[in-house]
C-alpha cells in the first residue's frame, strides 16, 4: 500500500471483516452480495460489538473501501458481489488477515482466544505461532496493523486490538480486585454499547434522509409545497 493507512469506521471494518470471514467459511457463497454482507455484519454470534445496521450504511461503507482498492465489486447473476482485498493490498499473509479479521469482528483477543475463534478459517499449530503472526503485524515496517494492550489486573495473558481504526482507546487499569475487574467488564461493555449506539443513529440518519427525499418527491408530483 503506498499510501497511509486510511482510519477506518466501526461499520468499515465490520464490512471488511465479515467479507474476510466468508470467504474461508461460506466460499461457495463467496464474493457476497449486498443482502448477504448485510445479514453477516449484523448477526448476533461471534460479533462484538453487536450492530443493526441498513443495507445504505453497508453500501456507503463499501464504496469508501472502494476507494482504499480494500474492497472490489464484481458483477455476475442478477446482483453485484464483493470481495476483499485486504492480503493485496495490505500485503500481508492469509494467516495475518485471518487474524485482523478475528479482531475486526470481535474486538480485542488474546493469543489463545484468538487461536480458538480463528479454528474455522484456519487451524493455528499453537498460541506460540498466533503469537509469532501477531508480533510481525505490530511490527510491519509499513506501519503496525495490531497493538499488545496492557495486561488486564489479575489476566494471565494480554489481549490484542487492530489499529484498521486508529489506536484504541488507552486502558485504565485500577487495582488487582474483583471488584476492579467488574468495573472494567462495564467499562468494555459501555465501550460497544456507545458504538452501536452509533451505528444506529447513522442508519436512522440515513432512514431520515430517504425520508426527506421521498416526501419531496410525492410534494413535486402533487405540485404541493413541502411546507404545507
Amino acid at each position: 500500500m503506498t499510501q497511509a493507512l486510511p482510519i477506518l469506521s466501526l461499520v468499515e471494518t465490520r464490512v471488511l471483516g465479515v467479507l474476510a470471514e466468508k470467504q474461508r467459511t461460506v466460499p461457495d457463497s463467496y464474493p457476497l452480495t449486498l443482502n448477504s454482507l448485510v445479514s453477516g455484519c449484523n448477526q448476533k454470534t461471534s460479533r462484538n460489538p453487536v450492530l443493526d445496521l441498513s443495507e445504505a450504511q453497508v453500501q456507503a461503507a463499501i464504496d469508501s473501501l472502494k476507494g482504499y482498492s480494500l474492497v472490489a465489486e464484481t458483477s455476475g447473476g442478477r446482483a453485484f458481489r464483493y470481495e476483499h482485498n485486504i492480503d493485496r493490498v495490505l500485503r500481508i499473509p492469509s494467516q495475518s488477515v485471518i487474524l485482523l479479521t478475528v479482531l475486526m469482528l470481535r474486538g480485542p483477543q488474546t493469543a489463545g482466544e484468538l487461536r480458538i475463534a480463528c479454528d474455522r478459517m484456519h487451524n493455528f499449530a499453537d498460541i506460540s505461532s498466533v503469537e509469532a503472526f501477531l508480533d510481525e503485524l505490530a511490527e510491519r515496517p509499513a506501519g503496525a496493523l495490531v497493538v499488545k494492550l496492557a495486561r488486564l489486573p489479575g489476566a494471565r495473558e494480554s489481549r490484542w486490538a487492530h489499529l484498521l481504526s486508529g489506536a484504541p482507546a488507552e486502558e485504565v487499569a485500577g487495582p488487582a480486585s474483583a471488584s476492579s475487574d467488574a468495573a472494567y467488564g462495564a467499562h468494555d461493555a459501555s465501550l460497544g454499547e456507545v458504538a452501536a449506539l452509533r451505528a444506529n443513529v447513522a442508519r436512522l440518519e440515513a432512514e431520515l434522509a430517504s425520508l426527506k427525499a421521498l416526501v419531496g418527491r410525492v410534494c413535486s408530483e402533487l405540485g404541493i409545497s413541502e411546507a404545507g
